[in-house]
């Protein structure tokens, strides 16, 4: 399933990417690859099979949840970029 230049650069668009012009001939080739191959799995006869997330039974592995002694406040403060007294001093991410 060939793809347009203009639908490459569509999809680039959204993904608020910048493209040269030759990025949007390798990546039309590349993604219209990767759509044929998608194609190719229409071939395979899926009826009766339930969806699934995971191909085999996983079950989870979790360690119990006991209170340790963490880190000591002088360690952790050695190891950040910036403080601010007894705080690691981040970035303001909200203005």
């Amino acid at each position: 399933m060939p793809l347009t230049a203009d639908e490459v650069r569509h999809i680039a668009r959204l993904a608020r990417l910048g493209l040269s012009p030759e990025e949007v001939e390798r990546f039309r080739d590349q993604l219209s690859t990767i759509l044929d191959h998608f194609q190719g799995l229409n071939a395979f006869d899926t009826e009766g099979v339930p969806p699934t997330a995971q191909s085999f039974d996983l079950t989870n592995v979790e360690r119990d949840d006991r209170a340790r002694p963490s880190a000591d406040r002088s360690e952790v403060l050695a190891n950040a970029p910036r403080t601010e007294g007894a705080y690691v001093r981040v970035r303001a991410v909200l203005d």
